[in-house]
């Protein structure tokens, strides 16, 4: 007959210290492709209390994770980036991963961005690609792209860098990780947009908003944009934009929270019209408005105002 369990009594100087699987805080690794922003991200966890390190050798992240679970009063949280400067040794990160995971919390964030945001990011740094100065950086993020897809596949945070801007990207991970006890917020992100230029490929909800009336049809509103007050009053004075805007808070009032509890960090509503210039406009800004008043930080982005001011 087994014997009942009896409470420790504690010994002056001396605490049992729980097992590594049930270590609340997580070790997290920051991966992701060249120019996506692990640098920065990597300085948001350290100013958030992590212990961080940078370009850790994959053979040594099962000694740092051993260190890590032994002072757990000293070291509370750590975060590491391993990425394309590992070389050959990258291959056996995703096995790793998975013997990491059955000892303690890990969460593996991966960064990207498209295409020709990392070439503008290298062309303003003149950095080679890790993959070799002699390789063209076009070349440098394909390969890199195939090569991280099986790390990519296992990250619990996928997270496209593309149209954040630095302070956004630090907003996000702040919400999330930081040991305030609270739950984490949900960064939205209003774009405008013109269906003549295409729709964002980023957007997780797309709103078509030409049945409303177009100002561009009166001479005196279509020099103007949707953030001037009199075409705003036109767009709105409308019945039917009135309900529109009452059914999508409503909708949004309903979806938002059910979007954290699924884990989502940001989400992307993006609002359409022909050129992107007046109705879209007026009505990412009336939202951002209500989401602003229900607690939320919206960041607004009229994608393609520019392109509109010179046509």
């Amino acid at each position: 007959m087994p014997h009942p369990r009896r409470r420790s009594r504690g010994t002056a100087g001396k605490s049992r210290r729980p097992p590594a699987r049930l270590r609340a805080a997580p070790l997290v690794i920051l991966t992701g492709l060249s120019g996506s922003g692990k640098g920065s991200l990597l300085k948001t966890f350290e100013d958030l209390g992590y212990y961080c390190v940078d370009n850790l050798p994959v053979p040594l992240i099962p000694t740092f994770a051993d260190l890590y679970v032994k002072t757990e009063e000293e070291v509370q949280r750590a975060a590491l980036v391993v990425d394309i400067r590992e070389g050959r040794g990258l291959k056996g990160l995703p096995r790793l991963l998975e013997s990491l995971r059955r000892r303690l919390p890990v969460t593996v964030i991966f960064l990207e961005a498209s295409d020709s945001a990392l070439l503008r990011r290298f062309s303003e740094t003149r950095r080679p690609h890790p993959l070799g100065a002699d390789l063209p950086v076009r070349e440098g993020i394909r390969r890199e792209r195939v090569l991280l897809e099986p790390i990519r596949a296992l990250a619990d945070l996928v997270i496209d860098t593309t149209r954040f801007t630095p302070h956004e990207l630090r907003r996000l991970v702040t919400e999330r990780f930081a040991a305030t006890g609270r739950r984490r917020a949900l960064l939205v992100s209003l774009v405008s947009f013109g269906y003549r230029y295409g729709v964002p490929p980023d957007a997780d909800l797309v709103f078509d908003v030409r049945f409303l009336p177009n100002p561009n049809f009166v001479p005196a509103y279509k020099p103007l944009t949707g953030k001037d007050p009199r075409v705003a009053r036109y767009v709105l004075s409308f019945p039917q934009t009135r309900e529109f805007i009452s059914r999508i808070t409503r909708l949004l009032a309903y979806l938002m929270p059910h979007y954290q509890r699924e884990g989502k960090s940001y989400l992307t509503i993006a609002f359409g019209c022909t050129g992107g210039r007046h109705r879209s406009v007026t009505i990412a800004r009336t939202l951002g408005r209500r989401l602003a008043r229900s607690g939320y930080r919206p960041v607004l982005n009229h994608r393609d105002l520019p392109k509109a001011a010179q046509g």
